[in-house]
Order: structure tokens, then C-alpha cells, then sequence
């Protein structure tokens, strides 16, 4: 049996993956997905360093997406649409995939529609509350469709739909390396902008870091992107610190899988995006967390994920036009109060389903 997976959504993938090899380790898994962070960079992603990892076969695709915005950039992406689509084909004829899993985005899509005409099998994951145009496109082809929240089912057809919740890594769950020791003598925040990182919020906690390390031990992760060199200039600072403080911030690109979970067990507090992941690992290890919203992702998704937190009692929402000043405010407020943020996270037990992975890839192979 061969599995061919795609799409956008590393963390959940990883977790399929995951299930995949240690059930059906016969099984032949190849990934297509962005051998470089940004197109206009040659920075290696962190999809590509984690399936060679794994030793899984990764294919590169270059993909163009369709935005409401015009600029130099969307053009270019235009051009890449035939593109991706031309070389789409060649993948799924050459490799011949028994099943095609579709973690949605406008990568997936051309993969997806080639598949559909060569008559593969396909399935896909939503983790969004408001899927985006590609996955609505995907799911058309889609033989099961599943969705992360109860209510996602409305954009979909019910009767081939299922509500599974988010597969999760199991290393978030779990120490399974240290990549660095801390001696825990103050609260631990962690501050993360994903894989690629974010500028937005680098640059609000150059703003505030010297505050911050007087107080917390702060973890920060601030992705390896060379336009901004985020990393360097925070690197500067650190050194610029007393040699107590220095040893309070801690400052990485990023952290591979099976680093996470002891990066987590260490967190009193997370600053960070609010995309699906993030928010259902946090949710399931009962982490509060400062929400800073993408404010272009599609649907509004990060910003309802926030919501959720911010109006169950278990996080706070920052937007990135907003001062770092209030940034500061917000982590000192949390920091004085999470015995109540935790006490929170007793309501949302019904948000948290276990086992996501292990039910989507019995339904994958069931009759494949």
C-alpha cells in the first residue's frame, strides 16, 4: 500500500504519519510539500527537515495561489498555478499512490485534482472552524471529509463528513529530547510564531525583552526567515544582557518534534499564533495562552480560535497593531492570575477528543 500526503498543515500530518508507521509499517508513504520556507528563499522548511527525519520520501512542489490582493508577489504566484499543476500531474502518474491525504491549502489542490482523475481514492482534513477556498475545492473530490469542530460540518457534505478533532502530535505530549536545561526558578513563557516564525511578533518582543527577562525565563522561538534576520538582531541583544538575564532568554530558530514536549512541560504561559494546532495542543495540555491572530488567515480562523480562549477564561488576545507596552501588560496580568486561567480549562474538556489519528487512518485504509 502506498500513501501519498500534502497540503499546508505540517503538525496534523505528522501525526497521521506518526500512527501510520507504527500500525501499518508496511505501509509506503511519500510527502509532497515546500522544500523551502518561502519561495524567495533558500531556507530549507521545517516539513522537509522533519520527513528527512523520518526517512519518508519527500517530493518538492511549487505551487501558486489566487489572492484578492494585487502585487508584484500574487502576480507572481499566478504564474505558478499552471505550474503546480503541470508538475502535480507528472507526481501522481509516476508515483501511482493508492491513497491520496489532502491536509488542505493551495498546495494539495492541483495534487488533489489529478488524483481525481486518475480515479485515486482521496480523503482529507480539515483543522480549521472556517475552511478556506482550496479545501472547499478539495472536498468536492474528497471521498471523507474530516473536520476538527462540530461546526465545520456545515461547509461540507454531512453525509460523507466526520467530526474527529485534531490529530496530535504525540511528542507534545511527552519528553522525548532536551535540547536545552533550565533550571525553572521563575515562570516560563514560551513565545512562538510557528515554523517560519513571525516578524510581527519578533519585533514586539525586541520592544519589551529587557522587562520581560527581569521577571520570566522566556523561551522564544523566532523562526529562520532572511528577509528580516529576526534571529541575529534578538541575538545581539542577548548578548547585550547581564550574563543572569542572558541565561533567562533562551533564543532558538525552531524546535524539531520531538523537542516540543519538553519545551511545553516547562511553559506556564504561551505567546503565539492561534492556529488550530497551537490551539487544540493547548487546549488538550491546559497551557494558557496570549493569542495573536493572523490577521489575514483565511475565514478569520486564528481570530475565533482566540475568541474561544479569551471567553472561556483560559487565554488573552493581542492584536499585533496593538502596543508592546499592552503585550507587557497582558503577560504580567496572566502570569499573576493563572491558577484562574487554569482552574478554566475544566469547561472546554468537551472541545478535546483523543485518539483523532488513530480513528482517521482505520478509516483511510478501511476497504483500500
Amino acid at each position: 500500500m502506498k500513501i501519498l500526503i500534502t497540503g499546508g498543515h505540517l503538525a496534523p500530518a505528522l501525526a497521521v504519519i506518526e500512527e501510520i508507521k507504527a500500525t501499518r509499517p508496511d505501509t509506503e508513504i511519500i510527502f509532497v510539500g515546500r522544500k523551502y520556507s518561502l519561495d524567495s528563499e533558500k531556507t530549507i522548511s521545517l516539513e522537509y527537515k522533519e520527513m528527512e527525519r523520518r526517512k519518508i520520501l519527500f517530493v518538492p512542489l511549487q505551487a501558486g495561489r489566487l489572492t484578492r490582493v494585487l502585487s508584484i508577489k500574487s502576480l507572481r504566484s499566478f504564474f505558478r498555478v499552471p505550474l503546480g499543476f503541470y508538475r502535480a500531474f507528472f507526481i501522481v502518474k509516476d508515483f501511482q499512490p493508492d491513497i491520496i491525504f489532502s491536509f488542505g491549502g493551495y498546495l494539495a489542490l492541483p495534487i488533489v485534482f489529478w488524483a481525481s482523475i486518475f480515479k485515486k481514492p482521496i480523503f482529507t482534513h480539515e483543522q480549521t472552524i472556517n475552511p478556506g477556498t482550496a479545501n472547499k475545492i478539495i472536498a468536492r473530490f474528497a471521498k471523507k471529509i474530516f473536520v476538527a469542530f462540530e461546526s465545520t460540518k456545515r461547509h461540507f457534505p454531512n453525509d460523507k463528513t466526520i467530526v474527529t478533532g485534531n490529530p496530535l502530535r504525540k511528542s507534545a505530549f511527552k519528553i522525548i529530547k532536551r535540547p536545552l536545561i533550565i533550571n525553572k526558578n521563575k515562570p516560563v513563557i514560551y513565545i512562538t510564531g510557528g515554523s517560519l516564525g513571525s516578524h510581527s511578533i519578533n519585533v514586539h518582543i525586541e520592544q519589551i525583552i529587557l522587562k520581560l527577562v527581569k521577571d520570566f525565563i522566556v523561551i522564544h522561538q523566532t523562526g529562520d526567515t532572511k528577509e528580516y534576520q529576526d534571529f541575529e538582531k534578538l541575538q545581539e541583544i542577548k548578548n547585550s544582557l547581564t550574563k543572569d538575564n542572558s541565561e533567562r532568554y533562551i533564543l532558538v530558530k525552531h524546535f524539531f518534534e520531538t523537542e516540543i514536549g519538553y519545551i511545553y512541560s516547562l511553559s506556564d504561559l504561551v505567546i503565539g499564533r492561534a492556529g488550530a494546532n497551537t490551539f487544540f495542543e493547548l487546549l488538550q495540555l491546559k497551557i494558557p495562552a496570549i493569542f495573536i491572530p493572523l490577521p489575514w488567515s483565511s475565514g478569520r480562523e486564528q481570530q475565533h480560535h482566540a475568541e474561544i480562549f479569551a471567553r472561556n477564561g483560559i487565554g488573552e488576545i493581542f492584536h499585533q497593531i496593538e502596543t508592546s507596552d499592552k503585550l507587557y501588560r497582558l503577560i504580567v496580568k496572566m502570569i499573576k492570575n493563572i491558577d484562574y486561567y487554569r482552574d478554566n480549562f475544566k469547561s472546554l474538556s468537551y472541545l478535546t477528543k483523543k485518539n483523532a489519528s488513530q480513528y482517521i487512518v482505520n478509516e483511510i485504509f478501511k476497504n483500500n
